[in-house]
């Protein structure tokens, strides 16, 4: 076992021993998701000493890396063999983590084609609540037998263990890409895409939003064969983008740096997340401009005060779906009690306390990421 690994078992073994709570973190680019921390009862502990590519076979499109690394490190890596995180992880700011990429399960402008992180999670090593360091999955696709763990570190927000060292499977680049723009209302754009989804089409990503009060704009990227990309083109029609503008919007989607999601120009409002079926029709909420859609009409963003949490649940579950208060204002963090997200039903809340209590017996990882008031 290396030096930094072992740092960290110890400090994992010594918060077990003095009944401390420990809260990770690799970039801290995504402090912001989740449940604020209690400051008097945890600890940081700070992983970014865990870094480095350990096994990268191009030809194999597998990637074993520790968490600690920096995902703009793996994604150059990545780019040089002409290979890519198909799902996009958001990273938000510089320094960003792979183990933070897989603690947050956040996926970017292409999830609802490609699919998530956690369908490219091979295998992992994790460090528990006991301070033991443990094996999950492996480096091929068909290795799973029983639970598949690695998975479930996926959006696990570090609540059941120190994520060590992941194994990804990775995809060539697209040889072809292209980005058309469509003006229409949203009502029209979520036809668009309904209608587009059920033909045989290399969709990618799309997003629409208004630039302009009542003038919206649906955006859809293709990726694929070059024949299939530029049949495409010619059926759908719309503007063309030009290339390398569209891969800096997409970009600045991913990483929510484009100007919508600077609307909130006081900094009162909070950033809301639907996420409801593609088919769902328009969700108009009083008091809330048009949203942004993404994931072909599966996400939608909002600004609205946290305050109004019970209307846009309400909306959300109304359409089969539901809502994260996904970034709260920084002046309100500390005042603002809105459960960051939905509450679960029961048989899966007993289902999550239960992963915790057997990886984490102890409660030396802050679950209190995850659940409004546990510790």
């Amino acid at each position: 076992m290396d030096t930094a690994l072992q740092q960290v078992v110890e400090r994992v073994r010594a918060a077990a021993a003095d009944a401390t709570s420990l809260r990770l973190r690799g970039g801290g680019t995504k402090d912001f998701y989740g449940q604020p921390p209690n400051g008097e009862l945890l600890e940081l502990l700070d992983l970014r000493a865990l870094r480095g590519i350990t096994s990268y076979e191009p030809s194999e499109l597998v990637v074993t890396v520790r968490a600690g690394t920096p995902l703009a490190e793996l994604e150059a890596a990545l780019a040089e063999q002409g290979q890519c995180l198909p799902f996009e992880p958001p990273c938000f700011a510089d320094g960003g983590t792979v183990g933070g990429m897989v603690a947050s399960g956040l996926s970017g402008p292409a999830r609802a084609s490609v699919g998530a992180v956690r369908d490219y999670v091979l295998g992992t090593t994790l460090i528990n609540g006991r301070a033991e360091v443990l094996s999950f999955g492996g480096q091929v696709m068909k290795n799973v037998a029983g639970y598949d763990v690695s998975r479930v570190l996926a959006g696990s927000l570090g609540t059941l263990g120190v994520i060590a060292e992941v194994s990804l499977k990775v995809l060539p680049v697209a040889p072809a890409e292209a980005t058309l723009a469509f003006a229409c209302a949203q009502a029209d754009a979520l036809r668009l895409l309904n209608e587009w989804g059920g033909r045989p089409l290399p969709l990618n990503a799309s997003s629409w939003f208004e630039h302009a009060p009542g003038a919206g704009v649906l955006r859809l990227r293709l990726r694929g064969a070059v024949a299939a990309v530029e049949a495409a083109c010619a059926q759908l029609g719309g503007e063309r983008q030009d290339p390398a503008r569209a891969a800096a919007g997409w970009g600045a989607l991913r990483d929510q740096r484009m100007p919508w999601f600077a609307l909130d120009a006081d900094g009162s409002l909070a950033l809301w997340r639907l996420s409801v079926p593609q088919t769902a029709p328009v969700i108009a909420i009083d008091g809330c401009a048009a949203p942004l859609v993404e994931w072909h009409g599966g996400q939608r963003w909002y600004f609205a005060p946290p305050a109004q949490a019970a209307r846009l649940r309400e909306a959300a579950q109304a359409a089969g779906g539901h809502a994260t208060l996904f970034r709260v204002p920084a002046a309100q963090t500390a005042a603002c009690s809105v459960p960051r997200f939905d509450a679960l039903s029961a048989p899966v809340a007993r289902i999550h306390r239960a992963l915790m209590q057997e990886f984490d017996p102890h409660g030396v990882f802050d679950r209190g990421r995850l659940f409004a008031g546990d510790q």
